[in-house]
C-alpha cells in the first residue's frame, strides 16, 4: 500500500526569539541591537504585513526570514525546519530596482530560471506566460528603460512568481509609485496570490496598504531594539478592492485601533531622526 504524502506544517515561516546586533559603525567598538527577541509566524498561504516606523528592523526581520542574514540569536524555520543559508523556499521582491538592465523583459523573468538550470525553451515558456498573467505579454523584447515604473514592478513580480516559490518575502515593493499605479499593482498581487494561495511576509509604512491586503497585521516599536508591540487580525473578506476597501466602516475602525498603537512610535522614531541629524 502506498504511503501518504507527509503533509507541511501549518507555519510557512517562523522567527523564534530572533535577535540580530551589529557593529555601530559611526562609534568604533559599539554595538547596535536592530531586532530584540523578536517572535514572528506566518503560516501557510497567510498574507502578514508588518509595519513601523523607519528604522525599525522591519527589512532586517525579512532579510533573516530569506536566509540572507544569521540572527545574533535565535531560530529561523521554514515549513517546520531549522534554515540554514539561503530560503530555498522564498521569493524576494526589493524596493529598489532589481532588474538587470541589459536583458529583456522577458530575459529577466528567464533569469532565475536559468540559474536552476532549466532548459532555455523551458524557461522562456514559462517567463512568456509569466508576462502574460502580469499584463505584459506583449512588452517581453522591451529594456527596463524603455518601461514605465509599473511596468518594470510587474516585471519584477513576474520574476519572482515564476520560481513558483512557497513563501513571498516584499520590501516595500510598491511605494515609488505614484497613487494610482500602486493601487492597480497592490490588486493585481492580490489576484494572483489568491489564486495560490503562498504565504507572504510584507513590509510596508503605508498602514492604508498593510490593512488594504493583509489577514494580519504585525506593529514594530520604534528601534533599537524592536520587537512586535501589537497583532491585528484584519477580519473582512475577500477578495478586496484596494481602493475600495478603505471606505469601509470596518476599515476605518481597523485603521484607527492599529494608529492608536503605531502613532506613538512613529513619534518616538521621527525623534530618534532628528536627533541623528
Amino acid at each position: 500500500m502506498p504511503s501518504t504524502p507527509k503533509a507541511e506544517p501549518a507555519l510557512a515561516l517562523e522567527l523564534s526569539s530572533v535577535s540580530c546586533t551589529f557593529s555601530d559603525k559611526s562609534q568604533p567598538g559599539q554595538s547596535y541591537t536592530a531586532v530584540r527577541d523578536v517572535s514572528l509566524a506566518i503560516g501557510a498561504g497567510e498574507f502578514v504585513s508588518v509595519v513601523g516606523p523607519t528604522g525599525c528592523g522591519k527589512s532586517t526581520l525579512l532579510n533573516v526570514g530569506a536566509g540572507l542574514l544569521e540572527p545574533s540569536t535565535g531560530l529561523t524555520r521554514v515549513f517546520g525546519q531549522p534554515l540554514a543559508g539561503i530560503n530555498q523556499r522564498a521569493g524576494y521582491m526589493f524596493q529598489a530596482e532589481s532588474l538587470m538592465p541589459w536583458r529583456t523583459a522577458l530575459g529577466n523573468v528567464m533569469a532565475g530560471l536559468e540559474f536552476r538550470g532549466t532548459p532555455s525553451e523551458q524557461a522562456r515558456e514559462l517567463a512568456q506566460s509569466w508576462l502574460r498573467r502580469v499584463g505584459l505579454g506583449a512588452f517581453g523584447d522591451r529594456y527596463p528603460h524603455q518601461m514605465s515604473g509599473g511596468m518594470r514592478k510587474r516585471v519584477s513580480l513576474a520574476q519572482m512568481l515564476v520560481l513558483d516559490p512557497d513563501i513571498l518575502l516584499m520590501d516595500e515593493p510598491f511605494s515609488a509609485l505614484d497613487v494610482q499605479t500602486r493601487q492597480l499593482m497592490e490588486n493585481e498581487l492580490l489576484a494572483l496570490w489568491a489564486a495560490k494561495r503562498k504565504a507572504v511576509l510584507f513590509i510596508t509604512h503605508d498602514l492604508d496598504e498593510a490593512i488594504a491586503m493583509s489577514d494580519r497585521v504585525v506593529v514594530m516599536s520604534a528601534g533599537p531594539a524592536s520587537r512586535p508591540i501589537g497583532n491585528f487580525v484584519i477580519d473582512m473578506d475577500r477578495p478586496r478592492d484596494v481602493a475600495e476597501v478603505k471606505v469601509m466602516p470596518r476599515f476605518l475602525e481597523l485603521h484607527r485601533a492599529i494608529w492608536d498603537v503605531l502613532r506613538e512610535e512613529v513619534l518616538k522614531g521621527y525623534q530618534q531622526q532628528l536627533e541623528k541629524a
